[in-house]
């Protein structure tokens, strides 16, 4: 029998209705001859209720205890899917991270997972057939033994880290859509299912703003070669879509030169006006933010020539903003700037592809693009798969609109 790994999140899992609908999409992969391991979030909402309840209880509350409570919502989802599974004749059992057991590092609330050891749910498909139903976003940190979560999402890690643990021949994550498209099909309705995705271009397109998988999961995905679909659990479980694969960059016949366009509204600008341009400038203004776990983006330094100093523009999240103009203030005599200017209302919009590594000129055109339609550019970074661009935030839906056609991908 080959093993497979089924990751349902909050959507999927929102009352008991839809408990019952993820069972028969296990059963039906069962019935296929599938050893399983199930991975489900909290239902739709619970995290969100859990996290408020730790805000009222403490302003400030131990980390160790708001995961201890936070973790409780996806235990509640594995016990529910194990009775429902059950009701239908099919042999199953619950998993709490720390029983795997899931061994992550000490860091509450993001913690990253260091090892999964498979072997008690392998023991439970060959010894009695059952199907495994885990609790994603945690685990167990062996030196304190304490539970720890992995972060907005961490459902999505879990599953892929589940898969390569126990050798599973493909891992499924089913969410609230039928696969991964070309960009938003809200803000695009001529925006195309991807039938296959590379490896890089999805970990791109994730941390860009794509808010399909988690990037940590695509990046385990990708060192494991775990291949990874991703499905919709609201398909007809008797007939359900193929969805979108995530998979080596080989296993794509035809690659189109840009892939997708993603764009991310969280986003925040600092610009330092006439910073001292000398030696360790820029690690006085960086130094602390990376202090603070503030993680900076976009930079973009402007040629000092003769005046002996310089501007200096970067990108920071939303929340991080007032933070990061606080730290910079306070800042300002080992920096030497003249003025700080700040900006919430950008967004970044990037294009992703691995066809860009062959091709010339790809972001070029969507410069000359974008200035036709009156689109000022306030940044730039490149990769050799992808081109990010910030711009004002009322310019979103035109930019997505005119980079998606641009590449032909209305008619992909």
């Amino acid at each position: 029998m080959s093993r497979l790994v089924m990751k349902f999140g909050g959507t999927s899992v929102a009352d008991i209705e839809r408990i019952r609908n993820v069972a028969r999409h296990v059963e039906r992969e069962r019935k296929a001859g599938n050893d399983i391991a199930v991975v489900v979030s909290a239902m739709s909402g619970k995290t969100n209720e859990l996290v408020r309840w730790c805000e009222e209880a403490s302003g400030l509350c131990d980390q160790r205890e708001y995961d201890a409570v936070v973790a409780s919502g996806e235990q509640v989802t594995a016990g529910l899917l194990a009775i429902v599974l059950q009701e239908i004749g099919i042999p199953a059992r619950s998993w709490q991270g720390w029983q795997v057991p899931i061994l992550t590092s000490n860091s509450h609330g993001s913690a990253r997972i260091a090892h999964v050891e498979g072997r008690a749910i392998l023991e439970g498909f060959s010894a009695r057939g059952e199907v495994a139903v885990v609790a994603g976003f945690q685990g167990l940190n062996k030196e304190t033994g304490r539970i720890a979560t992995l972060g907005r999402g961490g459902s999505d890690t879990s599953a892929v880290a589940i898969a390569a643990a126990i050798g599973a021949s493909r891992c499924d994550i089913y969410t609230d859509v039928d696969g991964v498209y070309t960009t938003d099909p809200r803000i695009v309705p001529k925006a195309k299912r991807l039938d296959r995705v590379a490896f890089e271009e999805m970990l791109e397109m994730a941390s860009l703003g794509a808010k399909v998988l988690q990037v940590r999961s695509v990046e385990l995905a990708m060192a494991h070669k775990v291949k990874t679909f991703v499905r919709s659990s609201f398909d007809d479980p008797r007939d359900p879509k193929p969805g979108t694969l995530i998979c080596d960059e080989e296993d794509i016949v035809e690659q189109q030169v840009v892939t997708g366009i993603a764009f991310s509204r969280d986003e925040a600008q600092i610009t330092l006006r006439q910073v001292a341009d000398h030696p360790g400038v820029a690690a006085a203004i960086f130094m602390p933010l990376a202090e603070a776990n503030i993680n900076v983006d976009m930079i973009v330094q402007v040629a000092s020539e003769d005046s002996g100093a310089t501007d200096m523009t970067f990108t920071v999240s939303t929340a991080d903003f007032e933070r990061t103009k606080a730290i910079l203030q306070k800042a300002q005599p080992q920096i030497g700037f003249q003025s700080l200017n700040g900006a919430s209302d950008v967004v970044k919009i990037s294009a992703i592809g691995v066809g860009m590594r062959s091709h010339a000129g790809v972001a070029a055109r969507a410069f000359k693009a974008l200035a036709e339609k009156g689109i000022n550019i306030r940044a730039i970074t490149t990769s050799e798969i992808k081109f990010s661009v910030l711009i004002e935030a009322a310019y979103t839906e035109l930019a997505v609109r005119t980079l998606h056609s641009l590449y032909g991908l209305d008619k992909a």
